[in-house]
């Protein structure tokens, strides 16, 4: 079984996924982060439910992880950033999409900014945090044009 998803393994799926490229371009631009470097990755269920359990003791599938390389306080000034990678699990996210009542594009959108936030360090472990973080990702979400 493939832990991992190539594009041409979600046939019958739309995964045309060249917006990502703006909604990255428009996250990094409202934190003033240039010359970022960082992974996303597609993982299936199996998959992403392991890397739940090994590296955060949950054992149970979830949509998006994300893990930071650097700690951005520190490194603000530095000509390259590593941020880190992003695993979004397609299943998953095909699911959410279906439930939520909205399209592929906006729920990939959403978990590639969650994750992306998360990179350069914001959270949503208390509500002020979660607050923040999520009007974040709103706000981006619209500008993009890319809504409920």
């Amino acid at each position: 079984m493939k832990n991992t998803y190539e594009i041409s393994d979600l046939v019958g799926v739309d995964f045309n996924y060249n917006y990502l490229d703006k909604v990255i371009k428009r996250v990094l631009k409202h934190e003033h982060v240039k010359n970022a470097y960082f992974g996303v990755i597609f993982v299936n269920l199996e998959e992403i439910q392991r890397i739940n359990k090994e590296y955060r003791g949950i054992d149970k599938v979830t949509d998006v992880i994300s893990f930071a390389l650097e700690d951005r306080k520190d490194n603000i000034n530095m000509d390259m950033h590593i941020l880190g990678d992003i695993y979004i699990c397609i299943p998953k996210m095909i699911e959410q999409a279906n439930s939520y009542g909205h399209s592929i594009k906006r729920e990939l959108s959403f978990l590639t900014v969650h994750g992306l936030l998360h990179l350069l360090g914001y959270d949503h472990m208390t509500k002020e945090d979660e607050e923040k973080m999520f009007g974040l990702q709103e706000l981006i979400l619209n500008e993009e044009g890319i809504t409920r």
